[in-house]
């Protein structure tokens, strides 16, 4: 095992982070969301080492829902307007440290929260203060790709990264 061995949970902002953070609404005035198929690889891994998923985001979407239940994400959090308090509950009812907790996002608002994260990694179109904290921003911007190539960083310094994939994807 490398580096942050210990994160059990990676939280995971939706907008701007696992989307390209605009805002769609069809001619029913219903919103959707353009997700990028990129990212499941790394749900997928994360799954395979033992990470669990939670996506703890400020809006709610029944896009969300549809995309994090195809995902099999654990915990789906959305309307969540207080996302340092409701992490901290989470992690004082789960007895998770911040040595657990890894936290994938872009903006202001998950600045505070980021801070009970023992690691932080972020699109590279962040907000400087995201950027600024952030223990590894990903070449890729929000919604292409960045929330994939987060986790696969995490997990190749844990030493996991190819193990993970070759038992997800059947390569021998």
């Amino acid at each position: 095992m490398g580096r942050w061995e210990s994160i059990k949970l990676l939280v995971i902002d939706v907008d701007g982070t696992m989307t390209d953070g605009g805002i769609y609404y069809d001619e029913n005035g219903n919103e959707t969301k353009k997700f990028c198929t990129k990212d499941a690889a790394g749900f997928f891994t994360a799954h395979q080492v033992g990470i669990e998923i939670m996506v703890l985001t400020g809006s709610e979407c029944r896009a969300t829902t549809r995309r994090m239940t195809e995902m099999s994400v654990e915990y789906l959090c959305q309307n969540v307007k207080d996302k340092y308090r409701f992490l901290k509950q989470f992690m004082d009812e789960h007895r998770l440290s911040k040595e657990n907790i890894g936290y994938i996002g872009d903006d202001l608002n998950d600045l505070h929260p980021m801070s009970l994260a023992g690691f932080v990694g972020c699109p590279c179109d962040s907000c400087e203060e995201i950027v600024r904290i952030a223990d590894y921003v990903s070449d890729i911007k929000g919604g292409y790709g960045a929330v994939r190539d987060v986790i696969a960083f995490l997990l190749k310094e844990r030493g996991e990264w190819e193990r993970a994939y070759h038992t997800v994807y059947g390569i021998e």
